[in-house]
């Protein structure tokens, strides 16, 4: 089959993804081999092609939202054809301290697709079959693959801020994850705030229906009741922070922060305030945000490349050089 292979962690700007012919997966027990439809692009791969996130796997395939159908590995529940998806958490222990209490998002022995397991920049991937998702019909595959990680994020972070229907919502940044859960939002009848540097995002967010639109350095008219920060910057957080109401969450959006810079508790963290990172996801947050998706028809904005432009789809997201999500089509 044909992959992107990272063989060592090198700036995106110096093509670091190799596409060529390598064997297919060997099969394992408890696993389905899946032909890849789709694969989308996150900022996470990003972070891990560039080495942020240290020791991927040797000689990785990166991409971890995979849109494709079982072609090996049926199970009852999954036969022959089915079309699924597979998301960044590919597997957790089962055993341990947090997936013994439903919190498998923290899980001390994960197995993260396209990082610690080869993912979807290929013609196929192989999965645990337990940690893929049946997809519903109303999901086309290039819609659906910016669902799989940064629509089931965001749909988390909207959850880990403790977020009610009506209430007034700021998003920080407003990339794939961030045009996705404003959509949400909506349907639970929250305003919507957006700060957000690039003028074609704050266009993007302003046509979704945003109350109101501002540059990162801008603060919302209206005190917010959550905040979501979709930007890996300490300064965007404590931005968020500076726009709350007492009793107000900011939930991190971000598997990585550039840095954490001092602020001043008295005036943006004291009166109950909360600063909350966000986790992964669990599987019963992939299946509600799926159905959900499905409900409100929800449509990502999409770029489409090809594999042989994995790195430069890569490049597209650092650059914020593209609206919505950027996705692999191999």
């Amino acid at each position: 089959m044909k992959a992107g292979i990272l063989l060592h962690p090198h700036p995106i700007a110096e093509k670091p993804l190799h596409v060529e012919q390598v064997g297919r997966p060997e099969m394992k027990p408890g696993h389905v081999l899946v032909k890849v439809r789709a694969c989308g692009v996150c900022r996470t791969d990003l972070h891990i092609v560039e080495g942020e996130l240290a020791a991927p796997r040797a000689n990785l395939i990166p991409g971890h939202q995979i849109v494709g159908d079982i072609v090996e590995g049926a199970a009852r529940e999954l036969p022959v054809g089915t079309r699924v998806g597979v998301s960044w958490v590919g597997g957790t222990d089962g055993s341990c301290w947090y997936c013994r209490r439903d919190m498998e998002n923290l899980c001390d022995s994960p197995t993260f697709t396209g990082y610690t397991v080869n993912g979807g920049y290929a013609e196929y991937a192989l999965a645990r079959a337990d940690f893929v998702f049946p997809l519903p019909s109303e999901l086309d595959d290039l819609h659906a693959a910016p669902l799989l990680c940064a629509g089931i994020i965001g749909f988390r972070s909207l959850r880990v801020a403790g977020t009610q229907r009506g209430e007034r919502v700021g998003l920080f940044g407003f990339g794939a994850s961030a045009h996705l859960a404003i959509e949400v939002l909506h349907s639970w009848g929250c305003d919507v705030y957006v700060s957000t540097r690039g003028e074609s995002h704050r266009k993007l967010a302003g046509s979704l229906g945003a109350k109101w639109v501002g540059t990162e350095t801008e603060k919302p008219p209206a005190e917010l009741d959550r905040a979501i920060t979709f930007a890996p910057s300490g300064d965007v957080v404590v931005a968020a922070l500076s726009s709350l109401r007492k009793g107000g969450v900011v939930a991190i959006n971000a598997i990585h922060l550039d840095r954490m810079p001092q602020f001043d508790y008295d005036s943006l963290l004291w009166g109950e305030r909360q600063i909350r990172s966000v986790a992964n996801m669990t599987r019963d947050d992939a299946r509600d945000f799926l159905q959900l998706a499905a409900e409100i028809k929800l449509h990502p904005k999409v770029t489409a490349f090809t594999l042989d432009q994995a790195n430069e789809a890569l490049l597209a997201v650092k650059q914020d050089a593209i609206d919505g999500a950027a996705v692999i089509l191999p």
